[in-house]
């Protein structure tokens, strides 16, 4: 009931998964003060880690966003058509040549993906020697572990074994606990599963 209370007046009672949606938490963010700057911060940092140099700069799940701000000749992309976005794809199969991104960059993308090794190994596959791959995401803190599970509408794992999502929709499928999962409580496993 909270949760609901808490939504947003325009994307209360919305499908999350229907771009319309998206649309509509792009146009949130741009009116909220304080969340635009939240965002602005996030890019600036991800900016300063970006390597100079050729190959494009992508990022995935661009749709609510505007990192193209920061970013000149950004990639945007998203599952869905989005007015703001130059491309439609998906993380897992990357329509770009081996080595041929700088970058890829996200914010909130990696904890909606089903199944993150998929995007690794593309990843792996697109991002030139010297490359990064740069996002902003969820942890798991004490802090964290009462605002995911008590107010927030997506779901806290931290304790599930798989890095695997349910299959349902693009937005809809999520675990905001991934990114620790995968980065700190499996970080062994995942360096040896992709050392590069």
């Amino acid at each position: 009931m909270l949760k609901t209370w808490l939504a947003h007046p325009l994307t209360r009672g919305l499908d999350i998964d229907n771009p319309c949606t998206t649309h509509l938490r792009a146009q949130i963010i741009q009116e909220k003060r304080f969340l635009r700057q939240i965002y602005q911060e996030w890019y600036q940092s991800i900016v300063t880690v970006l390597p100079l140099g050729q190959g494009a700069v992508l990022e995935l799940g661009a749709g609510g966003g505007f990192m193209s701000n920061f970013v000149p000749d950004l990639i945007t992309s998203e599952l869905f058509y989005s007015p703001n976005i130059r491309a439609v794809l998906d993380g897992s199969r990357l329509p770009f040549v081996a080595k041929s991104l700088r970058a890829i960059v996200m914010t909130n993308v990696l904890h909606h993906l089903s199944q993150p090794r998929l995007f690794f190994a593309e990843a792996t596959r697109c991002v030139r020697s010297g490359g990064v791959v740069a996002m902003i995401e969820p942890w798991v803190t004490p802090w964290s572990r009462l605002v995911y599970t008590r107010l927030h509408h997506e779901p806290f794992e931290p304790e599930t074994p798989s890095w695997d999502l349910p299959t349902s929709g693009p937005l809809s499928g999520a675990n905001d606990a991934l990114p620790w999962i995968i980065f700190a409580r499996d970080r062994a496993k995942f360096e040896q599963e992709f050392p590069h």
